[in-house]
């Protein structure tokens, strides 16, 4: 690889870390039952290959840990394997048509490990909004782990929903971006 395209896609693992960090904060102190804490990982798997995009989700993870989020690190697992998938089943073609059930096995193993997480780790308390509901649950007399599968399983399947429509429109405007320069210089 050529030096300056290793600085492009330092460059873009940084933007895609920064899009990461704002959406998790976004997410965090909104309360919001859904994490947004990928869209810059799914980004860089998609386009660069999946063992970037695992890169990308550890040092966003670490990043948050270190500054926001100290639940962060422990979900660093559940962010990998996501985008680890994610890059194997979107790097030829990422279309949207498709996305509400490619998004079920991605969300699903995502919610083994991060109900697993939170039930053995933090015995169901953690920062997020999603912890917040499956409290409520637990309240109404639901058995803790149940609740928070049951959250689990809505919740991350909503955010790879949302995160790999956002990554798909992303991806979209970038060619079309691209595109554009490519035409203007000629």
């Amino acid at each position: 690889m050529k030096t300056r395209q290793k600085t492009h896609l330092i460059i873009f693992i940084a933007l895609a870390i920064a899009l990461n960090y704002v959406g998790s904060n976004i997410a965090l102190f909104l309360k919001l039952p859904i994490y947004l804490d990928m869209v810059g990982s799914l980004l860089i798997a998609i386009l660069f290959g999946p063992w970037l995009g695992a890169l990308t989700a550890i040092l966003s993870a670490l990043l948050s840990w270190l500054t926001t989020d100290i639940f962060a690190i422990y979900y660093a697992p559940v962010a990998i394997v996501t985008v680890l998938l994610a890059g194997f089943m979107f790097r030829k073609k990422a279309e949207l048509k498709r996305l509400a059930i490619l998004t079920i096995p991605l969300s699903l193993i995502g919610t083994l490990i991060s109900a697993s997480i939170t039930v053995v780790l933090f015995k169901g308390i953690t920062s997020s909004g999603s912890s917040l509901l499956a409290q409520i649950f637990h309240a109404m007399g639901m058995n803790l782990t149940t609740s928070l599968i049951i959250v689990q399983i809505l919740t991350d399947y909503l955010d790879r929903l949302v995160s790999l429509t956002l990554v798909f429109v992303l991806i979209k405007q970038l060619k079309d971006q691209l595109n554009f320069q490519l035409l203007k210089e000629k």
